[in-house]
């Protein structure tokens, strides 16, 4: 399964009413880390099935990506029950990323 791209529209239904955890990863297609990141998470995405692994385009989510403070891309942010739990500027390996995920 793909990540799952994030929009306002959804953010709602998909994040905070989410009955998993959720990792958004806000990117933009311009940012080289992004996209040196991108299959990690697409990989993630395949596999995990405890999170919902979603995407959150900067470019075109602005609202978002200010609600959340987004200074540098890429920046990793885990949610569950609409809480906020970590973040993290920068590429991360796949195991530093499911080491976000342990909740």
């Amino acid at each position: 399964m793909a990540a799952l791209k994030i929009t306002k529209d959804n953010f709602e239904a998909e994040v905070i009413k989410s009955d998993k955890p959720v990792l958004l990863d806000f990117w933009a297609s311009w940012c080289g880390p992004c996209q040196q990141l991108s299959p990690i998470i697409e990989e993630l995405a395949a596999e995990v099935t405890t999170a919902k692994i979603c995407k959150v385009n900067v470019d075109e989510e602005m609202d978002l990506a200010k609600q959340f403070r987004v200074m540098s891309i890429p920046t990793l942010v885990v949610m569950n029950q609409g809480e906020k739990l970590s973040s993290s500027m920068g590429v991360k390996t796949k195991e530093e990323i499911l080491e976000m995920l342990k909740i």
